[in-house]
């Protein structure tokens, strides 16, 4: 099968035709081989303990456009993604988390995309044949796709919640 770069995270895709997702920019085959990755991991819980870390290097990787949903969208995963690798967020806080992320979006404004989104994308991911290659990719892809939105780290720990930040700081001290 002839293999194309997604125009957003550079990953090696399938060329086909097929539906995208509405607002996060990305080719059809990126699209179809993220499904892929998501449906491993909602078929077997061992997988799916790095579901979130998925979702959020997935998003950021896929910023889509100046509309206020991609905002509100890269902003949300960019936070969480910094709560998750910068402040120790647990698997099980995740979306308590974000529940309180998303009550500060109307705050958030757009983010230039780096150049390079990160080396790491969904086709790597996808690559893996264990659980614990998969586990370990995917920690590798959040840290990376994190990394490469550095120049706005400083914004995007701004829009954290105070709350949120204090619960997750209080867990970590335990």
């Amino acid at each position: 099968m002839n293999k194309s770069s997604c125009f957003s995270c550079g990953g090696l895709y399938p060329n086909i035709e097929g539906p995208v997702h509405r607002y996060m920019s990305s080719s059809p085959g990126c699209w179809s081989i993220y499904g892929e990755v998501l449906a491993r991991e909602y078929s077997d819980r061992a997988y799916f303990e790095v579901h979130r870390l998925t979702v959020d290097a997935y998003a950021v990787q896929h910023p889509g456009s100046k509309d206020r949903q991609s905002i509100h969208s890269v902003g949300v995963h960019l936070a969480r993604l910094c709560l998750f690798l910068e402040h120790g967020l647990s698997p099980d806080k995740a979306n308590e988390a974000m529940l309180e992320i998303g009550k500060n979006k109307q705050s958030f404004f757009y983010l230039n995309p780096p150049k390079s989104l990160g080396s790491i994308t969904a086709s790597d991911v996808y690559a893996v044949d264990s659980v614990e290659k998969h586990r370990a990719m995917v920690r590798e892809w959040a840290q990376c796709a994190w990394d490469a939105w550095e120049i706005h780290h400083a914004t995007i720990r701004k829009w954290l919640p105070n709350k949120t930040l204090h619960r997750t700081s209080r867990r970590i001290r335990r």
